[in-house]
C-alpha cells in the first residue's frame, strides 16, 4: 500500500504521459494532459478513475479538436484537498472551472464519464460553462436507486472516516482477480493493461480516500432537482450492460432535461469507453456534430 502516487514510479509508464503537465490552482496541484488542436473538449473521469481511462479515447478526439483531460482533486496524480468541503460536487465543478480558466480553455464540450458527467451538468447550472454540450457516457445524474439508496452518502462517510477500512481494501487491491472482479461487476471487461492502471490507483489510499469522499460528500439529489433547468445540450451515452449506473436513469433524465438525447451502447458496461473506444469515440463525434 502507498499513500500518494508517484508520478516517477507509477506515472512511469502513464498513459499519453507526453501530453502531461501540472498545474497549481488556488494551493492545489492538478495532472493535465493536453493534446490536439481545434475546438476544446474537456474530458472528466468516473470516482475512482483518473486520465487513464481516456487511454485510447483521447488521441483519437485529438485528431481534430483540442483535448483536456485531467485527474480530479485527490484521484490520481492531482493532489488532494486539505478541506473535505472541497469534494462536494458545486466545489469540485468550481475547482474544474478555475482550473479551465488558468488553463485559458474555452470549452465547446464536455465528456464526462459517470460522476464527471455530474461534474460538466453542474458547472452549466452554476454557469462556468452555459453554452458548452455535454456528453455523458453512463451519466451518474441521479441518487442511488434502490432501498439503500439514501444511505448511501452515509455509508460512504463511515468508510471515509475510518483509516482501517481504506487501509484493508487498499491492501485487497494487491490480491489476485480483486480488481478484475471489481471492473467485472460494472459491467465491463478489461485487458490487462487497464487492469493494471486501476490497480496501480487502488494502491494508493490517498486515492481510495478521495474515490470514498466524492461519495460521501456529493447531493446528487440537489442536482436532480436542478436537472430541468439545464440548458446545454446534453446526449446520453447508455450502455446497455452497465450495473454501476442503471440504464434506465437515462429515461428518467430525459423526461427532465426536454432536449436530452440517449444514445444506445448495445453489449457495452459502465467502462464503455475503455471496452470500445473506437465505438465511443464515434458516438462522441456524432453527437457533437449535431448539438455544435
Amino acid at each position: 500500500m502507498t499513500r500518494a502516487l508517484d508520478w516517477n514510479v507509477q506515472g512511469r509508464d502513464w498513459p499519453n504521459r507526453d501530453a502531461s503537465c501540472f498545474v497549481d490552482v488556488r494551493g492545489l496541484r492538478w495532472h493535465v494532459q493536453v493534446m490536439g488542436e481545434g475546438p476544446a473538449l474537456v474530458l472528466l473521469h468516473g470516482t475512482g478513475a483518473a486520465t487513464h481511462s481516456w487511454r485510447d479515447v483521447a488521441p483519437l478526439l485529438a485528431r481534430t479538436h483540442q483535448v483536456v483531460a485531467l485527474d480530479l482533486p485527490g484521484h490520481g496524480f492531482t493532489a488532494t484537498p486539505r478541506n473535505n468541503a472541497d469534494f462536494s460536487l458545486p466545489n469540485v465543478a468550481r475547482g474544474v472551472g478555475d482550473l479551465l480558466r488558468t488553463l485559458d480553455v474555452s470549452p465547446a464540450a464536455f465528456v464526462g464519464h459517470s460522476a464527471g458527467a455530474a461534474i460538466a451538468v453542474r458547472m452549466a447550472l452554476d454557469g462556468a460553462s452555459a453554452h458548452a454540450a455535454i456528453v455523458g457516457i453512463n451519466a451518474a445524474l441521479l441518487p442511488f436507486p434502490g432501498p439503500l439508496g439514501p444511505l448511501a452518502p452515509f455509508l460512504a462517510r463511515t468508510l471515509f472516516y475510518n483509516p482501517i477500512s481504506l487501509g484493508l481494501f487498499s491492501h485487497r487491491a494487491d490480491q489476485p482477480n480483486t480488481i478484475s472482479d471489481l471492473m467485472r461487476s460494472t459491467g465491463s471487461t478489461l485487458d490487462e493493461k487497464g487492469l493494471d492502471f486501476y490497480e496501480r490507483l487502488f494502491r494508493s489510499r490517498d486515492h481510495l480516500k478521495a474515490t470514498v469522499a466524492l461519495m460521501a460528500h456529493w447531493d446528487l439529489e440537489t442536482l436532480r432537482r436542478d436537472l430541468p433547468k439545464l440548458r446545454a445540450p446534453l446526449t446520453l451515452i447508455v450502455g446497455a450492460k452497465d450495473r454501476a449506473v442503471p440504464p434506465s436513469g437515462a429515461d428518467t433524465v430525459a423526461r427532465l432535461v426536454k432536449h436530452a438525447h440517449i444514445v444506445p451502447a448495445p453489449g457495452l458496461g459502465h467502462l464503455a469507453h475503455e471496452e470500445a473506444p473506437d465505438v465511443v469515440v464515434h458516438m462522441i463525434l456524432a453527437a457533437l456534430r449535431d448539438e455544435l
